[in-house]
């Protein structure tokens, strides 16, 4: 909903599309920004979870993939959280997702796809850095895909 109308999506018309009664929302989610800070953390819970089913020595790859495709989907959302002056940081889930990459950074260290000396920081400072740029438009598929290879090549083997 918001995605789709911005910060002027009425809570009345969410809880008409959820198919409850306004109250029902308020009860669980007292102000606007209360449920947007629920909406990033079910966000960042469902990434989680996304990173947990991928593995081997592709998975960081793929998870880069599909994280910076999603971003610019995102882009209502994390304005709206920004103005609201919601703590998108949610220091938890962000944790949470935090170990999810390591988890993968690691298998793909292990496997040979990624150089072991990259650390978790610089991969999560280049997913933050993609996610930015997406969520700020002005990116087409091509740019993405060329950064992404970029980055990629960054993090794979140097071979002499």
């Amino acid at each position: 909903m918001f995605a789709e109308s911005g910060a002027g999506a009425s809570t009345q018309e969410v809880a008409r599309r959820a198919g409850v009664a306004i109250g029902t929302v308020f009860r669980h989610f007292p102000t606007k920004n209360d449920l947007l800070a629920a909406i990033m953390k079910r966000l960042l819970a469902r990434l989680v979870a996304e990173a947990g089913q991928l593995g081997g020595g592709d998975g960081l790859f793929d998870f880069f993939r599909r994280l910076v495709a999603q971003a610019a989907g995102k882009r209502s959302v994390v304005d709206l959280l920004a103005r609201a002056g919601v703590d998108v940081r949610l220091p938890d889930a962000v944790g949470h997702l935090e170990q999810a990459v390591g988890g993968l950074l690691a298998q793909a260290q292990a496997a040979g796809t990624v150089t072991t000396e990259v650390r978790l920081a610089e991969v999560m400072a280049l997913l933050v850095s993609m996610c930015q740029g997406a969520l700020h438009g002005g990116w087409d598929e091509t740019l993405q895909d060329r950064a992404l290879a970029v980055i990629f090549t960054g993090l794979r083997p140097h071979r002499a």
